[in-house]
Formats: C-alpha cells, sequence, structure tokens
C-alpha cells in the first residue's frame, strides 16, 4: 500500500494530524539533518501500523516535506 505524507519537522510531539484515505499529516519532533526525521518518519509509521521497520519505505521525497511511503504488510 502507498501513503502520500506530508511532515512537518520541529514540532513538540510527534502525532498524526490529519488522515484520510491514503494521505497523512504528520507532526514530527525530529528536526531534518542527515535523515533524523526520515527515521523518527519510519519508527512512529511502523509503530502506528504495527509492523516491522523493514516494512516501510521510503519511495519518493527522501529530502522533501512531502513523502511518498510503500507499505509492506506480510500475507
Amino acid at each position: 500500500m502507498d501513503i502520500l505524507v506530508k511532515v512537518i519537522p520541529r514540532s513538540s510531539k510527534t502525532e498524526i494530524i490529519e488522515q484520510k484515505e491514503n494521505f497523512l499529516k504528520i507532526h514530527l519532533r525530529a528536526v531534518p539533518e542527515k535523515g533524523k526525521a526520515n527515521r523518527e518518519l519510519i519508527n512512529f509509521l511502523a509503530n502506528h501500523f504495527k509492523v516491522a521497520k523493514s516494512q516501510i519505505e521510503i519511495l519518493k521525497g527522501l529530502t522533501s516535506k512531502n513523502k511518498m511511503i510503500r507499505l509492506i504488510k506480510n500475507q
């Protein structure tokens, strides 16, 4: 499943602030430096969807606030 994600780094806490079928808007505490925000996003999404971190991949937008995330669920 592919999900569009808009991240807002440097927030007071990490949380989903808007959720639609294939779109999430997420506040992240991490700063967007040296991949810290991307790592926090992957950890957060893994916990939210109850999957392993290895099942979440950033397809597009490694250095952007707008990202395309692929969630690979076990079958």
